[in-house]
């Protein structure tokens, strides 16, 4: 499914819209439509671990949330040389309004959620992710 994007990716402000392509109920894929061969790897964060924030008012209206809205929520995964060496940015998911087709990348408080580091190994999940 092809989304806008109303706040960025960090480091890629360029970026308006993405596909995103589900692999499997672990890992998917996001491209950048309007930038050839950009693609992130996501990872569910669900499937790893608990996993829950809250969405700020202007979050919600910038995605046309309600207490209706399915949503999704993933993180990006830097892939390191192993797949055991990857690391998962807790701290700035990727929320996908399905419903609407927008899209946001939101950077969390870090004083808020200690729990959630910008760069936890996969390692760390990969047992409980099997």
């Amino acid at each position: 499914m092809t989304y806008e994007l109303k706040s960025p990716i960090l480091g890629f402000e360029q970026v308006k819209k993405v596909e995103f392509q589900k692999s499997d109920d672990l890992f998917s894929l996001l491209s950048a439509v309007d930038s050839d061969g950009l693609v992130w790897t996501l990872v569910n964060p669900y499937h790893l671990r608990e996993y829950s924030f809250d969405l700020s008012l202007d979050i919600q209206e910038l995605l046309g949330i309600d207490e209706k809205s399915q949503l999704l929520v993933y993180n990006v995964l830097a892939l390191g040389k192993a797949t055991d060496d990857s690391e998962i940015n807790f701290l700035a998911p990727i929320v996908f309004n399905q419903d609407n087709g927008k899209a946001a990348q939101i950077v969390l408080d870090s004083r808020l959620y200690p729990d959630f580091k910008i760069a936890h190994k996969l390692s760390e999940f990969v047992d409980r992710a099997v």
